[in-house]
C-alpha cells in the first residue's frame, strides 16, 4: 500500500493523547504542528514533548538528536494552522457536539484532498462526520493508550467514508511504525474495546461469585489467554487448537458466561471514590509513589514485549 503524501498534518488537541501523538509524528519526520484552543496546554505539551525525547535518547531509543525532532514541532492556537493541512487527527474533548462544531470550522479550510480523522473511543463516526464538509474524505483512527507503546490503532469508516480514505489512513498508520486495522462497519467500541469489555464483563463476574480473587483474575489472564493473544488472534488460536474442541467447549461454556448488562463492582468502586492508580485505591491499593511505579512497570515491559514482536 503506497504511503499518502502528507506534508502538513495537524494535531488538534494537547492532552495526553494529542501530545504523544505529535512526537510520534516528530519523530518519524513529519514537520507537524499541535493546536490547541488554550496557550497554556499547549506549552505543557512542549515540555512534555522534550523531556519525552531526552529521556528516549538517554535509553538510546532515539536514531536522531531530540533538539533536531522537537523542531519540527509548530504550537498554536490559531485556525490558522488548518489552513491547506492535508491531514489532520482531532484529539479533543470526547463530545458530539464539540467534535462536530470543531469539524465545521476547520474541515472547510483544509486541502481539499486532506485526509480528516477522530480518535474518538466512544462517539460513532458516522455522528462525528455530520460536521465534516465531504465525510467521504472522513474516518475513525484509534489509538490505544499509551500510542508510543501500543502498536494497534483502528481505522473506521463511517457510512460515508470512502475505502480509499481509509487505505489511505492505514497506510499512514503503517510509515509510522503502527499495526492498523481496517473497520468496515461503524460499531460501538470499535474491535479492541468490545474484546476488552468482554473479558472484563466475565472477570467481574468471576469476582462476585467469589470463584477467584482480583490477583488471581489477573495472574490467569496474563500468562494464559493475555499470554497466548500477544502472539496469536482468537480464530488463530481455534485453527491451532481445533475447531472442533472449540465448537464442544463453547457449547457448554457459552451459555454458563456471564451476560450482566450493568456490572455492580464498578459502580461500587466509584461511589467510592475508588478510581484506580489516579485515587490510590481501586481493586488494588497504591501506597504514595507506588501508582507511578506501576505506570513505568507497564511501560518498560510494553517496549520490551513491541521490541520482540514489531517485525511479526
Amino acid at each position: 500500500m503506497t504511503q499518502p503524501d502528507i506534508r502538513r498534518p495537524v494535531v488538534a488537541g494537547a492532552g495526553t493523547m494529542g501530545t504523544t501523538l505529535t512526537r510520534i509524528f516528530a519523530q518519524h519526520g513529519f514537520a507537524v504542528t499541535l493546536w490547541n484552543r488554550r496557550t497554556p496546554s499547549l506549552e505543557r505539551a512542549q515540555t512534555r514533548i522534550a523531556g519525552d525525547l531526552d529521556r528516549l535518547a538517554a535509553q538510546g531509543l532515539l536514531t536522531e538528536d531530540p533538539a533536531a525532532i522537537a523542531r519540527r514541532v509548530t504550537y498554536t492556537t490559531d485556525y490558522a494552522a488548518f489552513d491547506g493541512a492535508d491531514f489532520v487527527v482531532e484529539n479533543i474533548a470526547e463530545d458530539l457536539a464539540v467534535k462536530q462544531a470543531f469539524f465545521r470550522a476547520i474541515s472547510p479550510r483544509v486541502a481539499p484532498e486532506a485526509l480528516l480523522t477522530t480518535n474518538t473511543s466512544g462517539l460513532r463516526v458516522t455522528d462525528v462526520a455530520q460536521g465534516v464538509e465531504d465525510p467521504t474524505r472522513f474516518c475513525g483512527m484509534h489509538w490505544w493508550n499509551p500510542p508510543d507503546l501500543m502498536p494497534l490503532v483502528e481505522i473506521t469508516r463511517g457510512d460515508q467514508t470512502s475505502q480509499a480514505a481509509a487505505q489511505a489512513v492505514h497506510a499512514l498508520a503503517l510509515a509510522l511504525g503502527k499495526k492498523p486495522v481496517i473497520v468496515q462497519k461503524d460499531i460501538l467500541g470499535i474491535l479492541g474495546n468490545r474484546l476488552q469489555y468482554a473479558v472484563m464483563r466475565e472477570a467481574l463476574h468471576i469476582l462476585a461469585t467469589g470463584a477467584a480473587g482480583p490477583e488471581e483474575i489477573d495472574a490467569a489472564m496474563k500468562y494464559g489467554p493475555g499470554f497466548r493473544y500477544a502472539v496469536l488472534g482468537p480464530f488463530e488460536t481455534a485453527d491451532l487448537g481445533g475447531v472442533d474442541i472449540f465448537q464442544a467447549v463453547s457449547d457448554y461454556l457459552f451459555p454458563d458466561l456471564n451476560n450482566d448488562q450493568r456490572s455492580q463492582a464498578l459502580h461500587d468502586l466509584v461511589d467510592q471514590g475508588r478510581l484506580g492508580v489516579k485515587a490510590g485505591d481501586g481493586f488494588y491499593r497504591y501506597a504514595p509513589g507506588q501508582g507511578e511505579a506501576a505506570r513505568q512497570r507497564r511501560d518498560a515491559l510494553f517496549q520490551q514485549l513491541w521490541n520482540l514482536l514489531k517485525d511479526q
